[in-house]
């Protein structure tokens, strides 16, 4: 079975990072800016902050990296003290300002912004009912989809079951900031598929989807939003409400932000992405560790699956030494982003470059988080060779990539992938190593403290937890379980 491409489900995914704060009087354009400085891993396309100052809503959406999409005089006319923010990351669909976020509207019962990381499995059939009822659509992202769908529940309900309503509609991997006139809301699908979290600072509190966030913000990490719940900021940086409107059995956590895209310095699902990844690289040498001279780390995430796997090998007295043999520029993005196979196979040579004394006449392991298509491994040890090394060997810290993801990363079609129709030793021979080996889906799991049964592994084994056309499914995801009438916690 071949299975659909991602592409093909209503629009593009959107793997991003998602933001909003309320606050006591202070403005918050300037925190909601420093924050998604703090989450400019997670989207390089787009940014933007939508505020409301009690009477109007305020926004300022560009194209391109914070720094650039914002200047000083941006920020002085984004006026009152909640808001939310947006950065994107393009997968599939429109790259241009018609999908660039948070997508604000005006309707009869206010106004509307909303902030999306994730992605929608029926986006196309929800979008199809709407515009047969009128709704005219200005980009093809999920987005739109689920503004369009709010506002329209929104003039029935009130907030929080105009909330659930739409949850109950909207199917596959979210997480929301929300902004209904002056209030701020967060939302996390009923399985926790992308992370969410709240956060305490001086004068209110912060949404946000990773911790690392609020840490600029000198705030406090309260706890991760709960699968299935909505959070809403009360006004004046007084607290919060929660809502529990949705319940399943198992939950369906992204591994995947652990081992690649997350901040090691930020905290997802009671986790610190840093110590899940030093556990991961001691896995890694408790599994498949070879003894050469030196281990080195494919800078920057590969680096604490690197330091795990050297102290572990270490503690068993291999002559296995810790260095960092690759140097990297800063000022070229990530490959694992970029549009084209081109554009990846030019920045692997101009981002990474190998310290010549570190590698010569050695025998060396590389340690880096994932392969996807293979080219940055590929080049990496043909970069060894160069250099004189004697033997290069490959150790990743995540199990191999078969198939693509559909809830907002960026893993490429089928026929992209090297592990999808590959064993790993042809996979070892196809990028020129001496040897090549990954980690279990069961150490990954034993790495999280997590069942299988509660994260989300489709990428790696093709069973995913969500009902999609073409593909398997792991579990019965027809429907989550909808919760007891809403009623608000006290926090």
């Amino acid at each position: 079975m071949t299975g659909r491409d991602h592409r093909d489900l209503g629009g593009p995914t959107e793997k991003c990072g998602v933001v909003g704060v309320s606050l006591d009087e202070r403005a918050a354009a300037r925190p909601l800016y420093y924050a998604l400085y703090a989450l400019q891993h997670r989207g390089q396309e787009s940014a933007g902050i939508v505020t409301h100052d009690g009477f109007q809503q305020h926004s300022h959406v560009e194209m391109g990296l914070v720094g650039d999409a914002f200047d000083e005089d941006d920020i002085d006319q984004l006026n009152g003290p909640v808001g939310i923010g947006h950065v994107r990351y393009p997968t599939a669909g429109s790259v241009n300002a018609s999908c660039a976020q948070p997508f604000s509207v005006s309707f009869k019962s206010g106004s509307l912004g909303l902030s999306h990381n994730g992605n929608l499995v029926n986006a196309g059939e929800i979008r199809d009912e709407l515009a047969n009822l009128g709704h005219a659509f200005t980009s093809d992202g999920d987005t739109e989809v689920i503004a369009h769908d709010l506002a329209r529940n929104l003039l029935e309900e009130d907030l929080v079951r105009a909330v659930k309503r739409t949850m109950s509609r909207i199917h596959g991997s979210y997480s929301l900031t929300i902004m209904h006139d002056d209030t701020v809301m967060g939302v996390r699908d009923p399985q926790g598929n992308r992370p969410l979290c709240i956060g305490e600072i001086d004068d209110g509190y912060v949404l946000a989807s990773e911790s690392a966030a609020i840490d600029v913000l000198d705030g406090e990490l309260v706890r991760d939003v709960k699968p299935g719940e909505l959070i809403i900021l009360q006004p004046d940086g007084e607290g919060f409400d929660a809502y529990q409107l949705f319940e399943q059995e198992n939950t369906a956590h992204c591994f995947f932000e652990h081992v690649y895209f997350a901040r090691p310095d930020s905290v997802i699902d009671e986790k610190l992405v840093y110590d899940v990844r030093r556990d991961l690289g001691r896995a890694l040498w408790d599994e498949s560790g070879v003894d050469t001279d030196v281990v080195m780390p494919v800078p920057d995430s590969g680096r604490a699956f690197a330091s795990g796997y050297a102290e572990a090998a270490q503690e068993e007295d291999a002559s296995v030494e810790f260095a960092e043999g690759l140097m990297k520029n800063r000022y070229v993005g990530r490959t694992f982003i970029m549009p084209t196979q081109d554009a990846r196979e030019r920045a692997v040579r101009l981002k990474l470059n190998p310290i010549k004394d570190v590698v010569e006449d050695r025998t060396v392991t590389i340690i880096d988080d994932s392969i996807v298509r293979g080219t940055t491994s590929t080049q990496l040890v043909q970069l060894m060779r160069d250099v004189g090394a004697d033997e290069v060997h490959v150790r990743i810290g995540a199990p191999p990539i078969i198939a693509p993801c559909y809830m907002g990363i960026d893993m490429a079609s089928r026929e992209e992938l090297i592990a999808s129709d590959r064993t790993v030793p042809e996979i070892g021979d196809e990028i020129a190593a001496d040897s090549l080996e990954y980690l279990s889906i069961d150490a990954v799991a034993d790495a999280l403290d997590q069942s299988r049964a509660d994260l989300c592994l489709g990428c790696v084994t093709g069973e995913y937890p969500y009902d999609i056309e073409g593909e398997t499914t792991d579990r019965d995801v027809d429907r989550p379980v909808i919760g007891s009438e809403p009623a608000a916690a006290d926090d």
